[in-house]
């Protein structure tokens, strides 16, 4: 069972975690749901699609200008209050790797902490015990924030993937960090190329039998464009496959942009592997 805020989500359901950027500059929507109010719409739209986790982020991946710790807390807690006056049964997951941040937003209302960059500061756990938050463990390949990979390699992709979210999944739960409620991710593009995503894509199998359940982070990145040489606009297909294969192979949790088309996605291949009943059933049988 995976136990997220008020939820509980059954061995088998796919659970999708919607992202609203509060950045002027994030790579994808280039500040759409900077402001409130087009941010909070956002929030109502995907939640209507079928998000059950809503993942707020105050600072963009990339690299890009400086944002402090006050200015990302600016952007995000007054948010997370707000999301959670609105939407009182929506799971609240902050992006951050900062403990400080984390403090303020839990403070308001979150229930997960999603630490893309693996650890970096280690008292973001210790956060997350304290407030009984959820805990996505990530893959980062030991880059600093906001930075690209740069000539990374790798014995093996998968071991190391394995080794650093087993371990931040053991250390978390030996925090306070309540089992039910940690996640570990494998971090596409984090400190890889796109060799590295596509076999930890293609290897996901070994994390879900941890026993962990895995989040994975696909939407719109750099390793289905270069797949593809699509540009970030026209990366919906890629992802959505990557979607599929990761769906079959056991991912629990699904960062994404569009909603609706994963969670079609999402629903066919449950319904494909005897896990979902068909909406409709008629085919055959008037």
């Amino acid at each position: 069972m995976l136990r997220l805020g008020r939820r509980e989500f059954a061995p088998h359901e796919r659970v999708i975690m919607a992202i609203v950027n509060r950045t002027p500059d994030s790579f994808y929507d280039r500040g759409a749901t900077f402001h409130d109010e087009p941010a909070l719409t956002r929030v109502e739209q995907a939640v209507a699609e079928g998000a059950a986790i809503i993942d707020i982020g105050g600072v963009k991946a990339g690299p890009g200008e400086e944002v402090t710790a006050e200015e990302e807390a600016r952007r995000t807690v007054g948010f997370v209050a707000e999301v959670r006056r609105r939407f009182p049964d929506v799971v609240i997951s902050v992006d951050t790797w900062r403990h400080d941040v984390g403090e303020a937003v839990c403070e308001a209302g979150a229930d997960v902490l999603n630490d893309a960059w693996g650890g970096v500061d280690p008292r973001l756990a210790e956060v997350a015990a304290r407030h009984g938050a959820g805990l996505v463990c990530t893959h980062a390949g030991g880059a600093r924030p906001r930075t690209r990979p740069h000539r990374v390699a790798y014995d093996d992709v998968m071991a190391d993937i394995l080794d650093v979210t087993v371990g931040l999944a053991e250390r978390a739960v030996a925090l306070g960090v309540p089992r039910e409620s940690v996640m570990i991710d494998p971090g596409h593009d984090f400190g890889k190329n796109t060799r590295h995503s596509l076999e930890a894509t293609r290897r996901l199998g070994e994390m879900v039998a941890t026993g962990w359940p895995v989040l994975v982070s696909l939407s719109n990145k750099d390793f289905v464009g270069e797949t593809l040489d699509r540009p970030v606009k026209e990366r919906v297909v890629g992802t959505l496959a990557t979607t599929a294969v990761s769906s079959w192979l056991g991912a629990r949790v699904y960062r994404v942009h569009e909603v609706a088309e994963t969670r079609q996605v999402l629903d066919m291949v449950s319904s494909i592997a005897g896990e979902r009943v068909p909406a409709v059933a008629r085919r055959g049988l008037a």
